[in-house]
């Protein structure tokens, strides 16, 4: 049996010990149980966290053996490192301030960024010769775990939010916050949809011809919705709804990325009406049921703490480590690569969320807004710039 093989079994594991988790963490919601039952739970759910980290370091130190090298280097590599990392911050987090209901939007949280790595390519592969550095452990690792410091912000956020918005009325907050909770659910659509029709070996093959009379090949793993500009369709008993991608998105890629955005949106959609029509009210409002009991204040100073910890990691990661690597790498410090100039955004945004909590006094619902958008910063990053826009990090 290869290495490979055992870190994929501890990995599928590593999904269920964390689901057993999050349902440990459910029983410590509500009035109706006792503060020593309460207790019970927690003690189960951060243990099942544990073991469920521990399986998970498990599989990721398998798949090290089997590369040769640290997994660091696709994004299904990178995705599992920074979900792994999450789930460490969150553990140590708990222990620190032992607020047992963080792990109810911790959990799922890194189950999902988990289970987005996991839709990509899952072959351990040979270093391209670009990424044959030490700087790719000291750059990448450093990174992965500032993110998922940061991502803690966020989850403090988000539950501060839950908390602390007013739900007796319709506003704002309260249709941001429920489309932050529907965010997660399309993303959870993405992989839902896409793991699906993997399942199904589902398969479809259009030939693109481009200006200059060229034919290009795109392989749709989900039915085409929107099918590339100028193209027929290959395979037979395929479906196709006969709607082309707009002209001005070029590429043979273009229309399947149109095509997976849109499944991925609609699923999310389907997922979000369900779960209003069962529970026939907004879903931060019964979220705030359950959470109502937390301490914000509490909550309020773990999203202080994790950007002022994770903020300097990110400096030296995403700045100084990378640059020292470009200059090695390409012969400069700095290009306007779109990695490179959204780590920039990124690193700039939370100077000034130090800099407004610090010398302005942004507390409470303010920073907890500013935490949810540096984390949709971050996502955007690992999403959009990774697959979307093509520069020199491409091979992520």
């Amino acid at each position: 049996m290869d290495f490979y093989t055992i870190s994929s079994w501890f990995l599928y594991a590593t999904f269920f010990i964390y689901l057993i988790a999050i349902a440990f963490f459910g029983m410590t919601l509500g009035n109706k149980r006792s503060e020593n039952n309460k207790s019970k739970s927690t003690k189960l759910a951060i243990s099942f966290t544990i073991i469920g980290f521990l399986s998970q370091l498990t599989s990721y130190i398998f798949r090290w053996l089997e590369a040769g090298h640290i997994p660091v280097s696709n994004l299904f590599e990178y995705i599992y490192f920074f979900g792994m990392m999450l789930i460490l911050s969150f553990i140590v987090i708990h222990f620190v301030y032992g607020i047992s209901t963080l792990g109810l939007i911790a959990l799922p949280v890194a189950i999902v960024i988990i289970g987005y790595g996991s839709v990509f390519p899952t072959e351990v592969q040979p270093l391209v010769p670009s990424l044959q550095s030490n700087w790719l452990y000291i750059h990448v690792t450093t990174v992965g775990l500032a993110q998922a410091i940061l991502s803690i912000s966020f989850i403090a956020g988000l539950l501060y939010l839950i908390v602390k918005v007013n739900q007796e009325k319709r506003s704002k907050e309260t249709t941001f916050l429920e489309l932050i909770i529907y965010g997660v659910l399309a993303t959870i659509g993405f992989i839902t949809i896409t793991t699906s029709f993997g399942l199904a070996d589902y398969e479809a093959t259009f030939v693109k011809t481009t200006e200059d009379g060229y034919e290009q090949e795109a392989n749709y793993e989900l039915p085409a919705l929107f099918a590339p500009h100028n193209s027929e369709l290959q395979s037979e008993g395929a479906f196709e709804s006969g709607i082309e991608a707009p002209g001005w998105m070029q590429g043979v890629d273009a229309g399947m990325k149109l095509n997976t955005l849109t499944w991925s949106l609609l699923v999310g959609l389907l997922l979000y009406g369900i779960i209003r029509l069962l529970l026939r009210k907004r879903i931060g409002a019964t979220l705030q049921d359950k959470f109502g009991k937390i301490n914000p204040d509490v909550v309020d100073d773990i999203m202080y703490r994790a950007i002022a910890i994770g903020f300097p990691l990110f400096t030296l990661g995403g700045l100084i480590f990378a640059a020292i690597w470009a200059q090695q790498a390409w012969g400069r410090f700095w290009g306007w690569d779109p990695k490179e100039v959204w780590a920039l955004v990124t690193w700039l945004f939370y100077a000034v969320f130090l800099h407004l909590r610090l010398t302005r006094g942004w507390h409470g619902k303010k920073s907890a807004w500013l935490a949810v958008i540096g984390f949709s910063l971050i996502m955007f990053n690992l999403i959009v710039i990774n697959l979307v826009i093509a520069g020199l990090h491409s091979y992520a």
